[in-house]
């Protein structure tokens, strides 16, 4: 029979295994700023996939010119855009010289549009350049990102890794869903500031993306994320599995993101992604991962609330059990607020979004034919 007690030893298992993850990764490594190269200069290509990105190409472009003499070219790759993002383009290409358009419309069969991008931008990359920033159009490079990058490089030992950027939220609203589904993020696979030791463990993040030049064309690594839905995390496992050293670290002072445009615009998009419903991900990992954000998660805070509004005991197994989740909950929520650029008050009530964040999240897993800007994306192999 299954009780109440027992529901709780569940969550007291998974909870332990998410609380664990989570001390195992505390003492991460946030990449420091670092304003100078040193001689010899390591040579970075910048490559940028776009689609309709007009409206924040700009400020995207803006920050990649001032960086540092490291940065040698500027690779944008346009996937079809209708909006003018391929004039303003060439306005800045006139302007300097790094900055190159690359019309790769129309996206090759079998491919979704970024991978297609970014494979294509790698092969328009200079061979001398060393080192690949992949980074997206609403990703604002701040002063010596270049330079940080390198210097993380070796400092960190890393072949690849993801710097994740400050984000901007758009509205009160967007505090809210935000947050509850950025959680999902370090519940399953804890905190940034570490490198992989195997494929399942491996984060990213595309917004913002370093690694050798040499291994993302030995691996061909962009090829193996063309159906995927989550191609940073494909593309970052990929590279695990090759040998590489792929890290996931923290990059506010560096970059900075909007990601979305309003809070409708934010739940509508990132599940996509964040289902992280890959080939190499089985239907067991992904229950255990479900099942993790909903009795960890979500859950505890509702459950206990219940319990207070019911007047119920409180001596039992299974209130002190949510009571210590929740609070670990809190504290989640305490240290996440460091990934934004500005805290609106909402923010402080978005765990009321997480059980709302899982439905989303398990709806867009199943999501039989998902859209990007009007465009219908490759079906992915389903988990095995």
């Amino acid at each position: 029979m299954f009780t109440a007690e027992a529901f709780a030893a569940a969550q007291g298992l998974l909870g332990a295994r998410v609380l664990g993850r989570m001390l195992a990764t505390s003492a991460g490594d946030p990449i420091v700023v670092t304003a100078e190269l040193r001689p010899p200069v390591t040579l970075v290509a910048a490559v940028v996939p776009v689609l309709n990105e007009r409206a924040r190409l700009g400020a995207c472009l803006e920050g990649l010119l001032a960086q540092g003499r490291g940065l040698v070219q500027i690779v944008v790759v346009d996937g079809g855009s209708t909006d003018g993002t391929q004039a303003l383009t060439r306005r800045y290409a006139a302007r300097d010289a790094r900055v190159q358009l690359v019309d790769a419309a129309p996206v090759g069969a079998g491919w979704n549009g970024k991978a297609w991008g970014l494979a294509a931008g790698l092969a328009a990359t200079d061979p001398e350049a060393a080192w690949i920033l992949c980074l997206d159009a609403d990703v604002r490079a701040q002063p010596h990102l270049v330079s940080s990058l390198l210097a993380h490089a070796a400092h960190a030992y890393c072949d690849a890794f993801s710097a994740a950027p400050l984000f901007e939220l758009s509205d009160a609203h967007e505090a809210v869903v935000h947050p509850a589904l950025l959680a999902t993020l370090v519940y399953r696979y804890g905190l940034p500031g570490n490198v992989a030791r195997t494929p399942r463990d491996a984060q990213a993040n595309g917004q913002c993306f370093f690694a050798r030049r040499d291994l993302l064309v030995r691996t061909r690594a962009f090829a193996a994320a063309k159906t995927s839905r989550c191609d940073d995390y494909t593309v970052a496992r990929t590279l695990v599995a090759g040998g590489a050293q792929v890290g996931f670290f923290e990059g506010g002072r560096l970059a900075r993101v909007a990601m979305y445009a309003s809070s409708a615009d934010c739940w509508t998009n990132w599940p996509r992604s964040l289902a992280l419903c890959d080939a190499t991900t089985s239907r067991v990992a992904l229950a255990v991962a479900f099942a993790e954000i909903a009795l960890v998660q979500a859950l505890p805070l509702v459950l206990v609330a219940a319990v207070a509004a019911k007047r119920a005991r409180t001596d039992t197994f299974f209130f002190r059990v949510n009571v210590i989740l929740a609070i670990a909950r809190l504290g989640v929520l305490w240290g996440t607020r460091r990934a934004y650029a500005r805290v609106p008050f909402t923010y402080w009530l978005s765990p009321l979004a997480d059980v709302p964040a899982l439905v989303r999240i398990v709806g867009a897993t199943f999501e039989r034919a998902p859209t990007w800007r009007g465009r219908t994306l490759v079906s992915q192999r389903r988990p095995a």
